[in-house]
């Protein structure tokens, strides 16, 4: 009679959940390495540890200690000696700072009130020996405030100063194509002047028919002044005719091009009143005709005045 089979229906154990951490649990367990253990143990089998045995050992492991905590606390104690020499001189060192920069705070505003003062005195010369015209020299020269009727012009950098362009304007050096520069200002300026403008001012900065505008660095100076954009120029004159002049002119189309080429913001409104203020330094300068010379002089060279 044959023997029945074997019930095989009983399922194996179920695995260990940290089966799949074998390495994990290993290291857990046996963090030593098993190579470090053996030279442990074969040290200690052969007498070989950390500490010095001998008396002549420990006597020099002592004395590089007391040499080393001894080198510390002299150079702690230096430290703490030399911290107030440097304190002192620090607070030195900034009292002279701010007395200097005192001075300075002084020496500007001496300078500025002897300016006003020149100016002051240039005006009432004005006033005094101008004549008939001494109005239309004040006028010309910046000596007066003025206002009326005019022209609002905004020029101001475009809204991405890194963009490229191309053209004339990068062939001259200019890395940003997209940034106003005192040459595309003087163009402004000079086509107003020409367009009919009696005063022109930039950021509250009178402009004469002396005034210089250049450039240090990406800055734009107006009589050595230093301005930032947006540039608001305010001309006084007939404002509907003013903006028509200017637009039709070739420096009104050259800012036009400004705007279309590089993205240059740009502006210009009427203004029913403006007000400028007087230059704050004047230069004037006057000619007289020189009496006819019925001798030699101008007949021999054949040169005349004018």
């Amino acid at each position: 009679m044959s023997q029945p089979p074997p019930d095989r229906s009983s399922a194996p154990p179920p695995p260990r959940p940290d089966a799949s951490m074998s390495l994990l649990t290993t290291v857990m367990e046996h963090s030593l390495d098993e190579g470090y253990a053996e030279a442990s143990a074969r040290r200690r089998a052969e007498g070989r540890t950390g500490m010095p045995r001998t008396l002549k050992a420990k006597l020099g492991l002592a004395a590089g200690l007391v040499l080393a905590a001894l080198v510390v606390t002299l150079g702690a104690a230096e430290a703490r000696v030399a911290a107030p020499v440097v304190a002192k001189e620090r607070e030195e060192l900034i009292d002279r700072v701010n007395a200097e920069t005192g001075t300075a705070d002084e020496l500007e505003a001496d300078v500025e009130a002897l300016r006003k003062d020149v100016g002051e005195r240039q005006r009432k010369a004005l006033e005094q020996h101008g004549g008939g015209q001494a109005s239309l020299v004040a006028l010309l020269s910046g000596a007066t405030p003025v206002q009326g009727p005019g022209i609002k012009l905004v020029v101001d950098d475009a809204e991405n100063t890194d963009q490229g362009g191309g053209g004339p304007r990068e062939s001259t050096g200019f890395a940003d194509t997209g940034r106003v520069r005192d040459r595309d200002m003087q163009r402004v300026v000079n086509g107003l002047w020409q367009s009919g403008a009696e005063a022109i001012s930039i950021n509250g900065q009178r402009l004469t028919a002396l005034s210089a505008i250049r450039a240090a660095g990406d800055a734009i100076l107006v009589d050595n002044r230093p301005l930032v954009p947006p540039y608001t120029v305010l001309a006084v004159g007939d404002g509907e005719k003013l903006a028509a002049a200017f637009r039709d002119s070739a420096d009104g189309q050259y800012l036009q091009a400004l705007h279309e080429s590089f993205d240059i913001r740009t502006g210009i409104s009427e203004q029913a009143q403006v007000r400028l203020p007087a230059a704050p330094s004047l230069i004037v300068r006057t000619a007289e005709p020189l009496a006819d010379d019925t001798g030699s002089g101008a007949a021999e060279t054949g040169k005349g005045t004018s």
